[in-house]
């Protein structure tokens, strides 16, 4: 059937001596194409290669900053070890780039410059295992199409560069250092429209700059240096992981960074990822790379988002950089010329992987939650310092990148990186003071969630130890209370100086992470009334409680009408004995009332979690004893997340005695 053509009734059988236009010469195809035709049927054209590269170009060079990339893919895939970029007018008069890889030889030069020509793949088997960045043999060809395009190259053992030009495709000797340089004038010279559609060179040179940050971040092993004009814009000498991302990524970073490591059969994802408390408003600071290619998709940037949804407030943007590693044939980048998007072939299981991973990482409480990171060595006095031993230090914030190529983990190791459950007791606080308890990340806990505690409860510490009686006293974590101020702030004293805790942020954590491991194993504590709480209702809230009565069970909650305008309230979970009763159902009636029943407890349920939590948890200008906030803290210490609340806010902080210090001006 011809394309486009409209269909008159009849059609012909085609001539079987007619070759296929792909196979006619050019004159001969022209002719045909040019031949004359009936009135009024539309007429089929071959396109001009200029043209066809043109129509490409628009796909692989959206800006200055895509020549960029793809000349930096290029120069990675031949093996170069040191990179410089030289930019003029944001990239749009002038990009070059210079590598000292293999270079290409004089009489595949002019090759270099054709459309669909590679080195990089030779059959479809070698397109299903992509393992260079580049591959599709049009970058050059398109990037030639739109501006002009000149390489100088000489491959090691030569006696002389080469330099041909993409306009003329004259080859002719020229004088160059080992490797490629590659020189692009002139950006869309030949199509103005999409000229006009650059935008001013301030931003054009941040996309640039962004590209280069994004492939150094991936390669430390390669030096990249990057000038605009005379003024340096990127220096970045060969260095290790964690010296290359501790240079690109924020300052406030480092002290917040957790580690992130976790391995199963042949998919592994190592890297950092920002506490909650160190979110930002934009996202400029989220690097995620598969096999050493930095990507934007959506389903990783869902799983990212699903691992914070506990932690992070609002519309508030985490900071990670991140590195999954998978088998080559699990996952397709061939899906857009920009090759920024890939398909995984088992989408699912990557999510979770990644969620997961990602989940237990944030579970951990790393060092101080609001970034003051203590100075002190483990004797908790300046001059001692054991910076070594801190979680989130610049020191230690990044793993082993020898780790990246790890693919082959032990049983146990497999079966730990795919466990959905985080872990109860966050091992970043034994790792931070060097006490505490030492239970693994896949070890369960043997506390059932209605064993929470209510603040004032006993801990695993001793009374007279709580009190700080004796120089003997077991240290715990988070140390022991020692006054109340503000109707809000706990202070507790440790080894290395001064905890101060939010009582109302912290135990708002406990109780949601209690109520969420209750509810989802089925035992949700119950705690029937005494005296049954009647109060005041509208008319509205009482025809929900009695349409979601069995709802209502399931959280916990035996909430009848007692009257036209009234609610009784007979049971509530245990966790929740301190709450506020009529706003907490209140609320509980309006999710019910906005997202039905089905919606609440399958994708709602954190939220309305939350929102018991937050109503059940001990309320500011609630006088504690000592007693009771020592329980608080030692609940801390056995709960996970327990570092920031539901809203993201840092629950405490750790005030060493070299800050303490340097507040009284001592040692100047």
């Amino acid at each position: 059937m011809l394309l486009d053509a409209p269909y008159n009734g009849s059609m012909a059988a085609p001539d079987a001596s007619i070759a296929p236009p792909s196979e006619l010469p050019a004159s001969v195809a022209g002719d045909l194409a040019s031949a004359a035709v009936p009135a009024g049927s539309v007429i089929i054209r071959i396109l001009p290669d200029a043209l066809v590269s043109q129509i490409a170009a628009g796909e692989v060079v959206e800006r200055p900053a895509s020549v960029v990339k793809e000349l930096l893919e290029n120069a990675l895939d031949a093996g170069a070890r040191r990179i410089e970029v030289r930019l003029q007018g944001g990239g749009a008069r002038r990009i070059v780039v210079s590598d000292d890889g293999s270079g290409i030889a004089r009489d595949q030069l002019s090759l270099a410059l054709q459309r669909h020509a590679t080195s990089k793949i030779a059959s479809l088997r070698d397109l299903e295992t992509v393992t260079t960045l580049g591959f599709r043999g049009e970058a050059l060809a398109a990037i030639a199409s739109v501006a002009a395009v000149s390489i100088v190259s000489r491959t090691p053992g030569a006696e002389t560069a080469w330099r041909i030009h993409a306009d003329t495709g004259l080859i002719e000797p020229a004088a160059g250092n080992f490797g490629t340089r590659i020189e692009v004038a002139d950006l869309f010279h030949n199509t103005p429209a999409r000229r006009k559609f650059l935008r001013t060179e301030a931003t054009e040179l941040g996309h640039c700059v962004t590209v280069l940050e994004r492939v150094a971040a991936a390669h430390p092993q390669v030096a990249f240096h990057a000038w605009h004009d005379a003024r340096h814009v990127l220096d970045a000498p060969a260095a290790t992981l964690r010296e290359r991302t501790a240079t690109l990524m924020p300052p406030d970073f480092a002290a917040a960074a957790r580690a992130v490591e976790a391995h199963a059969g042949n998919i592994a994802l190592s890297g950092w990822t920002g506490a909650p408390t160190a979110s930002r408003p934009r996202a400029d600071a989220q690097y995620f790379f598969v096999n050493g290619r930095f990507v934007r998709d959506k389903l990783l940037s869902h799983a990212l988002r699903s691992a914070y949804a506990d932690v992070l407030h609002g519309s508030s943007q985490p900071m990670y950089c991140l590195f999954l590693r998978i088998d080559p044939s699990a996952v397709d980048v061939n899906v857009h010329p920009s090759k920024s998007e890939v398909r995984f072939r088992d989408s699912s299981a990557v999510h979770q992987f990644v969620r997961h991973a990602v989940e237990r990482a944030l579970a951990s409480s790393g060092a101080s939650p609001a970034g003051l990171a203590s100075t002190t060595g483990t004797s908790g006095r300046p001059g001692t310092s054991d910076a070594a031993s801190v979680p989130g230090r610049p020191d230690t914030w990044i793993p082993d990148q020898r780790r990246f190529d790890t693919f082959r983990p032990t049983a146990a190791q497999a079966q730990l990186a795919m466990a959905a459950q985080a872990p109860g007791v966050p091992p970043g606080l034994a790792a931070l003071f060097g006490t505490g308890s030492t239970r693994g990340a896949g070890e369960s806990s043997d506390a059932s969630p209605a064993a929470v505690q209510q603040p004032g409860q006993a801990g695993p510490y001793p009374p007279e130890a709580e009190r700080g009686a004796g120089d003997g006293a077991i240290a715990p974590p988070l140390g022991f209370a020692i006054a109340q101020i503000g109707g809000v702030y706990v202070l507790a004293r440790n080894e290395h100086g001064l905890v101060i805790v939010d009582m109302h942020a912290a135990h708002e954590r406990i109780v949601y992470e209690g109520l969420k491991q209750a509810l989802g194993t089925g035992e949700l504590a119950q705690q029937q009334l005494l005296i049954p709480h009647v109060f005041a209702a509208s008319d509205l809230d009482v025809a929900t409680a009695e349409e979601h009565a069995a709802t209502l069970g399931r959280i916990g909650l035996d909430l009848h009408p007692a009257g036209p305008h009234q609610l009784t309230l007979r049971a509530l979970p245990q966790l929740l004995l301190q709450a506020d009763v009529p706003a907490l159902v209140r609320q509980v009636l309006a999710d019910l009332r906005e997202f039905g029943a089905e919606r609440v407890l399958i994708e709602r349920r954190d939220e309305l979690l939350a929102s018991m939590a937050c109503h059940g948890a001990v309320r500011a200008n609630r006088n504690l004893t000592i007693d009771e906030m020592n329980g608080l803290l030692r609940q801390m210490e056995q709960t996970s997340r327990a570092d920031q609340c539901n809203h993201g806010r840092p629950t405490w902080i750790q005030l060493g005695y070299a800050d303490l210090d340097r507040l009284f001006l001592r040692g100047r």
